[in-house]
């Protein structure tokens, strides 16, 4: 993945573990668990805690833990994939809170309903976690496949929004 090097990072203790935030001129650029997969390198952006879009970020991110929010309002910047990965990750954006799609219904949906696996592949390298829902992608069978921060972590956002019993 490719990051901007404007790129600024700011870190919270959110409920379901620390996260580390990314911005960029453009936007929101990334949201990621402590030890997930696909995580960045931080070594080489500046920390900036006091930057509006990572400062209004934490702010939606706590409504949203707090169930006081279902859609993210922030300006994001999704240029660091490939063009095949953008258009998942556009995608994902469609999905609405509380609801679920599997792989496959994703991968046709954006017209490329033999690229499931490719499909699979962009979902796991979503920068941007839970502000780009690729938590709400189930298999095709509506198990909890795959999570890039971990399937606890899956199957506690899914919970929040009544997405699935616990």
């Amino acid at each position: 993945m490719k990051h901007d090097p404007l790129t600024v990072f700011t870190t919270w203790p959110g409920p379901l573990g620390a996260m580390t935030l990314a911005a960029t001129p453009r936007g929101l650029s990334g949201v990621w668990f402590d030890g997930q997969r696909h995580g960045p390198d931080t070594s080489i952006w500046r920390r900036d805690s006091a930057h509006p879009v990572l400062r209004q970020a934490i702010e939606q991110l706590g409504q949203y833990f707090a169930g006081q929010r279902t859609r993210f309002e922030l300006p994001l910047d999704l240029q660091g994939g490939t063009p095949f990965q953008q258009r998942v990750w556009q995608a994902l954006l469609g999905i609405a809170p509380g609801a679920t799609t599997s792989y496959g219904s994703l991968s046709a949906a954006i017209g490329s309903p033999a690229a499931v696996r490719a499909l699979g592949a962009a979902v796991g390298r979503n920068p941007v976690s839970i502000v780009v829902p690729c938590h709400r992608v189930l298999g095709a069978d509506g198990s909890l496949t795959g999570y890039a921060g971990g399937l606890e972590r899956k199957t506690a956002l899914l919970a929040l929004e009544g997405a699935v019993l616990v």
